[in-house]
């Protein structure tokens, strides 16, 4: 968004103010009344505000999709995550594994701890399995924990470790997201063309750099 709404502001004309939070802080705050234009939050979570009348039925549109990603320390070598054969060799190789802490409530942690539950190899690789704080990369930054799963777009910003790669198509898993003109919105003409721009060709190639992919 840092770089797609000035290129939205000055092909369109119009200004835009934005917030930013997690999916379900801002969920909370439009259920409780606060004003908006433009939600951009989950899919299934705009699916649940349009249902409760928090946004305008109708104006929802799908725009982007981020998957899990495998990383490591920043300069140690990425192995190889390519195919399910391949991840599960590295995992068998590596001395631990890390992941967001399930119990936390995130969904990628939780996709990630069933993943690793239901693979062939769970047995062996449940002993080396570490949790930490969501959104909190520093263990494997720091070393203490050589290989990690996440959200791609928060491994791409996060200080101290590299992405290795997406998981295999066979085991991805994404986080959709989507956009929906706010049902108190005193701008929904605008609104419109800013949703209208964020699934746009123009937009694309933005999104593409950062790992999101259409849906």
């Amino acid at each position: 968004m840092i770089e797609l709404i000035p290129q939205f502001e000055k092909s369109s004309g119009h200004k835009v103010s934005i917030d930013y939070g997690t999916v379900g802080g801002l969920v909370g705050r439009i259920q409780k009344g606060e004003a908006a234009d433009v939600v951009i939050v989950s899919g299934s979570q705009i699916g649940a505000l349009e249902k409760q009348g928090k946004v305008a039925s109708g104006s929802r549109v799908d725009f982007a999709k981020l998957g899990v990603g495998v990383f490591v320390r920043q300069g140690t070598p990425k192995p190889d995550v390519s195919s399910v054969e391949a991840l599960q060799r590295t995992l068998l190789a590596a001395k631990s594994i890390g992941h967001a802490d399930p119990a936390r409530g995130g969904a990628i942690a939780t996709y990630v701890a069933d993943l690793l539950g239901r693979l062939d190899i769970a047995a062996d690789i449940k002993p080396k399995i570490r949790v930490f704080p969501p959104s909190d990369y520093s263990p494997i930054a720091k070393g203490d924990i050589e290989i990690g799963f996440g959200g791609i777009g928060e491994i791409l910003t996060a200080p101290g470790i590299e992405l290795v790669g997406p998981l295999p198509a066979a085991i991805q898993n994404y986080t959709l997201f989507a956009a929906a003109i706010a049902a108190s919105s005193k701008e929904q003409e605008a609104g419109k063309a800013l949703i209208q721009f964020l699934s746009s060709p123009a937009a694309a190639g933005v999104l593409k750099s950062k790992s999101f992919e259409r849906p």
